[in-house]
């Protein structure tokens, strides 16, 4: 992947029982190969299984392989976010089972939890207990979490929160940028309630090389210091980022050549051009057979316009690698080439059809039956789409393949903003893809967090079209540029222009079609289940003024009979 590389980091770890006869410290640090440095990046962790409880060494450990085993295996396309709350989740739930067994569940599976999760040119940090995240950046050192205990003497306290305590999890997330030079240390209480800030400060300015030798130091001066508790820390300092240059990002980018305009016959990397499917100012697609194995497929190329466009081509670079983590029967496949490509381009299936806007303009839009069943494979593959974190964001029926069968596709990943990839800094300006104006929700245009009822917001532009035959706000959606030019727009019924669309599919079309994203429906299961079932509250029609219904028919209907009138008082 082009953005791989440049994250560097020396870790360091310890732990000691102290004057305890078992440790019930546990801790843990994994940095991944290749790829997934930059899609999931590097992880420490430490836990301090709670003296209490009878399985707290068990807890703890559990926590540490649990999370480093089970945070890897979440989907690269999740947020950092995303993907560690759903690992802890799951780990606390489990131990909150387990700990059922005890007479008391707080006697049971109950451990603290603190992880550092570097990806990209961010430390997010993930935090529930009393066990600490500290960074030390030019000889300042900052507590970067906060104690979830109360104590009740000089030397006992207890944990208001902590792993497996409760089925339900409260976890404190924060993200902090990092540089160069910055030193985390991940404790556990036997160290950090026993020496003062200033000595640890001390310590850890004092560790210019080697980090192990600091660790144990630490350990050392907590137990010299009358530490009686299990003693655990890691160190980790960052020793480089990820590529800052933006030549050296363009280097990467533009290792292989554009192709040139590929004409039929012309052989690449044992791939034959049978046909020019498609071509736009921003690439260029062909039917090719696969000489191996006569296999039809697609291949896309970049355009020769932007041969000097970093942000261009990462975003063509990236276009595969999404395709290819969204495997689903209504997302369009990926294909491996069969060799090393020569030049810049990638395969898709061949899906042997028409588009969703061919099968729109032949169809009979009185079968709205057959229109909501096309729906369904579209959300569907939407649906699929956002449970990896990832967003479309230019959903249209140019954008929809149906084959011979019927099936649905969805093509062209341009526009997809993937959580996980967000994270990801890169020297460059990225550009700004909108979409298809006409089909684009509000908040793109006026440049808004994306969230998934924008996607919500296009497939209802495209259910509006499919039964109505025209589209949505009179088709004045592109000409928008501000919050005020929404507010004027006027909803048109759609059963206005297709009497076979009952009133309650009008009304969930209504509202997924709402300008305020908020007042759209939670997620696009809730919009289909009432396109397909009459939502209770939909049933009775309210009674609605011709002039908030439909303005301009309201208008023209009082120019029509103050005509009349005039003609008639004319004519006396």
């Amino acid at each position: 992947m082009h953005l791989d590389g440049g994250l560097k980091l020396s870790i360091a770890q310890r732990s000691s029982a102290g004057l305890k006869p078992f440790n019930e410290d546990s801790l843990g640090a994994r940095v991944p190969e290749g790829s997934l440095l930059t899609t999931k990046g590097a992880v420490a962790a430490i836990a301090d299984g709670v003296s209490a409880a009878e399985a707290g060494k068990e807890a703890a450990e559990s926590c540490i392989t649990g999370f480093l085993n089970d945070y890897f295996s979440t989907p690269e396309s999740w947020s950092v976010k995303r993907s560690a709350q759903q690992v802890l989740n799951a780990l606390n739930r489990w131990l909150f089972a387990q700990g059922q067994g005890y007479a008391q569940a707080e006697k049971g599976y109950v451990s603290t939890l603190s992880v550092a999760v570097f990806k990209s040119q961010l430390a997010h940090l993930f935090h529930v207990g009393d066990s600490r995240i500290y960074r030390l950046r030019d000889g300042a050192l900052e507590q970067l979490t906060r104690d979830h205990a109360r104590r009740i003497s000089p030397e006992h306290a207890y944990l208001t929160r902590a792993m497996g305590l409760d089925v339900n999890l409260d976890v404190d997330y924060r993200s902090v940028d990092i540089c160069c030079g910055d030193l985390f240390l991940l404790s556990t209480d036997g160290i950090h309630d026993v020496l003062p800030d200033e000595q640890i400060r001390q310590r850890l300015a004092e560790a210019s090389g080697a980090l192990e030798p600091a660790c144990e130091q630490l350990i050392d001066d907590a137990l010299a210091a009358g530490s009686k508790d299990n003693l655990s820390c890691q160190l980790l300092r960052v020793e480089a980022l990820p590529l800052a240059d933006a030549d050296d990002v363009y280097q990467q980018l533009s290792a292989l050549p554009f192709p040139p305009p590929l004409p039929p016959g012309a052989v690449v990397d044992g791939l034959r051009i049978e046909e020019e499917l498609h071509a736009s100012p921003r690439s260029q697609l062909y039917r090719v057979v696969d000489t191996r194995n006569q296999r039809q497929l697609v291949m896309k190329t970049p355009s020769l316009l932007y041969l000097d466009d970093p942000a261009y081509i990462e975003r063509f670079v990236l276009e595969s690698w999404i395709a290819k983590r969204l495997e689903h029967p209504a997302v369009v496949s990926v294909v491996e080439p069969p060799q090393r490509p020569s030049c810049l381009y990638y395969l898709a299936e061949y899906i042997p059809g028409q588009s969703l806007a061919q099968w729109m303009a032949a169809r009979d839009r009185s079968a709205v039956s057959e229109a909501v069943a096309v729906l369904s494979q579209l959300a569907k593959g939407l649906q699929a789409m956002h449970r990896r974190d990832t967003l479309h964001q230019d959903i249209k029926p140019d954008n929809v393949m149906m084959d011979g069968d019927g099936r649905v596709r969805i093509i062209d990943f341009g526009s997809c903003h993937v959580a996980g990839l967000a994270e990801i800094a890169v020297p460059l300006e990225r550009d700004h893809i909108l979409g298809t104006a006409q089909y684009s929700a509000p908040e793109h245009v006026l440049r808004k967090p994306p969230s998934a009822r924008a996607d919500q917001f296009s497939l209802a532009v495209v259910a509006f079209e499919m039964l109505s035959g025209t589209l949505p706000y009179e088709g004045k959606l592109e000409q928008c540029r501000s919050a005020g030019d929404y507010s004027r727009l006027q909803y048109v019924s759609a059963s206005d222009y297709n009497p076979h669309i009952p009133y309650w599919m009008d009304r969930a079309l209504k509202r997924a079609l709402s300008i305020n994203p908020d007042l759209r429906y939670h997620d696009i299961a809730e919009f289909m289940h009432d396109l397909h079932h009459p939502n209770p509250s939909y049933q009775a029609r309210e009674f609605q003024p011709l002039v908030h219904r439909n303005p301009l028919r309201f208008w023209q209907g009082v120019s029509a009979v103050l005509l009349v009138a005039l003609l008639w008082s004319l004519s006396r």
